[in-house]
């Protein structure tokens, strides 16, 4: 078993431990398209799979819109409320950072696996929500940022 594999084994094993079905998912999969010699898929998801996993996670905020659940009065209402404008605010940070966190991964791929052992931690000691690595790679650009700045 090759150095590759072993990392892919221990991020399952510690998903499982850490009861993170995402991560623990993710690692097998990848694993086992290893293990199958899969590459022309491990090419074609390391090509697109970020791109596509954000177009799921915007489908998933989008949802409520399709269904109904929000109403146009009720946005309008929102949006012009202290709590509207502050999520505004709120979203335009969150945009940012994580697209600092996208350039980090892409310069910085072997960085995933502190991102996901802190999540786990997260979760594991703090009864925190694993939101993902794109979320944790944009806090983690800010914060080398500002340690790169006054040091």
């Amino acid at each position: 078993m090759d150095e590759h594999s072993i990392v892919l084994l221990f991020l399952t094993a510690l998903g499982i431990l850490s009861n993170n079905k995402l991560i623990s998912a993710g690692a097998a999969l990848l694993l086992i398209f290893k293990v199958l010699r899969l590459d022309l898929a491990l090419a074609i998801l390391e090509r697109r799979s970020l791109e596509c996993g954000l177009i799921l996670l915007v489908i998933a905020v989008l949802l409520p819109f399709s269904t109904g659940e929000i109403r146009l009065r009720e946005i309008w209402a929102s949006l012009w409320s202290v709590q509207g404008m502050i999520a505004v605010a709120g979203g335009v940070v969150a945009s940012f950072m994580n697209q600092r966190g996208v350039c980090l991964l892409q310069d910085s791929p072997q960085i995933i696996v502190g991102i996901l052992v802190g999540t786990i931690l997260g979760v594991t000691l703090f009864q925190g929500i694993p939101v993902g690595p794109l979320a944790a790679a944009g806090i983690t650009a800010v914060l080398l940022y500002l340690v790169n700045s006054f040091f």
